[in-house]
């Protein structure tokens, strides 16, 4: 395969910034990257910002048929062309928004859970690992590669700066695991930082038990209200982010058990899951 560089150059594009895309050069690492995914030959593989088709070549030898997802329509091109040149039947790729693909039917028309794959640009990172955990019942794993600094908020434990809002509502539904690291020199153009490959496995049933949709959002709202002001205690972040008084606060704190001095950093999932009872047995959210 040739180096994106020239991809783009032979067609007239560059890199956009905008879409913070950075491509893999080194196929041996998409290997890496694809063999860690646990593939079978039966999987349909959903990759996000496929690009120029560096991790689509690694994937199709191991699945039953990639859906490879780039929004990008010069590079989508391009990805085809690559696709052609390469003579690989396994793989569709579609010209889509992946913070808008229909994930139950991807899934009825694999006839199982998928498998999700990608490298995704640090702006839609969090919105499309969201966007999975509302579709966690669609996939059984994904494998996305991000920057450094995610991956640690990721998979960070209760107590360490990383840890919020994005550690706790991952980790509720999700087992992760951090995988390999992946240097700036890897990527054209080169990035200012490095990127590691992170594992999520949903869990069933989740950590917690969120019986219904407005359970399910109620839990997500207190604990984006936890952590809307991390230097303060919980009882004034949940006061503000909630917009109650401080005395219901902590008057539903102490009914968790917790003390309202304490931060939301410091709160594990199941921790997180009794202040969220205790709140809604207040009628708050």
């Amino acid at each position: 395969m040739q180096h994106p560089n020239a991809i783009l150059r032979a067609r007239g594009l560059k890199p956009s910034r905008h879409r913070g895309q950075n491509f893999l050069t080194q196929p041996a690492t998409a290997r890496a990257i694809a063999a860690s995914a646990g593939i079978t030959p039966q999987d349909t593989v959903v990759e996000i910002g496929a690009g120029l088709g560096t991790l689509t070549l690694a994937l199709a030898p191991l699945a039953r048929r990639v859906v490879a997802v780039e929004v990008d329509r010069g590079v989508f091109a391009a990805l085809e062309d690559v696709l052609a040149e390469a003579g690989v039947q396994n793989v569709e790729p579609r010209l889509a928004d992946a913070l808008k693909l229909d994930w139950a039917e991807l899934a009825r028309q694999a006839g199982e859970r998928l498998v999700v794959a990608g490298n995704l640009p640090y702006l839609i990172a969090s919105p499309l690992i969201f966007h999975l955990l509302d579709n966690r019942h669609c996939w059984r794993r994904a494998v996305l590669m991000v920057q450094e600094e995610m991956a640690r908020r990721l998979a960070a434990e209760p107590g360490i700066k990383d840890y919020g809002r994005l550690s706790v509502l991952v980790q509720t539904w999700c087992q992760v695991q951090a995988g390999i690291k992946v240097g700036p020199d890897q990527f054209y153009p080169r990035p200012a930082v490095s990127s590691r490959v992170v594992h999520f496995t949903p869990l069933h049933p989740p950590r917690v038990d969120l019986a219904s949709p407005e359970q399910v959002r109620h839990y997500a709202r207190v604990v984006k209200a936890a952590f809307s002001h991390r230097r303060k205690t919980l009882a004034n972040s949940l006061s503000g982010g909630l917009g109650i008084s401080r005395q219901q606060a902590q008057q539903a704190l102490q009914q968790a058990g917790l003390d309202p001095n304490r931060r939301a950093e410091t709160l594990s999932v199941e921790e997180f899951h009794k202040l969220a009872l205790s709140l809604s047995d207040k009628r708050v959210g």
